[in-house]
């Protein structure tokens, strides 16, 4: 029982270990695999919206984005690339490239994922009652073709008090351009 409860602690710290340095090795190495080109998304019908079958999305996003666009899946905390990244720009959807949210209204919240105290436009955020896991949650998805962003609470900074609590693999950030 003893030798059990080592064993255990001993692949719990290495998979820390694994999480917080990468798979590859030690401090300063790059553990970043380079990205794939992102493929184009797909153009809105008449009706302004982006309607796809389950497998036309697979063969646009990636494994981990269409797990979390489409099945509703949440990223790993403090592991996607928005988290504490602050340059100037717009962050679009992943999934159909409408404009969500601007790096004027993100902040660091600490929660582990990026956090935006507010929208770029009312319009472009759909907002849903989620009961999973046995909680009482608002989430937010993409009004334009449905991909599910995160959640949004009640305790952000001013102006609004609000929280947008986004995936990174949800959203795609766009730069300002240089003038």
């Amino acid at each position: 029982m003893k030798k059990l409860l080592l064993l255990m602690i001993s692949l719990f710290a290495i998979g820390g270990l694994l999480a917080m340095y990468g798979a590859t090795g030690a401090p300063g190495q790059s553990s970043a695999k380079k990205e794939e080109p992102r493929k184009p998304r797909p153009k809105p019908n008449k009706d302004g919206k982006v309607v796809l079958s389950d497998e036309e999305w697979k063969k646009i996003l990636t494994p981990e984005e269409f797990d979390v666009l489409r099945k509703k899946g949440t990223e790993r905390a403090f592991a996607g690339k928005y988290d504490e990244f602050f340059e100037a720009g717009t962050y679009i959807c992943n999934g159909c490239d409408l404009p969500l949210f601007s790096s004027k209204h993100k902040f660091n919240s600490g929660c582990g994922w990026p956090a935006f105290y507010q929208g770029i436009d009312k319009k472009a955020i759909t907002e849903h009652l989620d009961t999973s896991y046995g909680m009482r949650r608002t989430e937010v998805v993409c009004s334009r073709c449905g991909g599910h962003l995160g959640h949004v609470f009640d305790d952000g900074p001013k102006p609004t008090g609000l929280r947008y609590c986004i995936n990174s693999v949800s959203i795609f950030f766009v730069p300002d351009k240089k003038k």
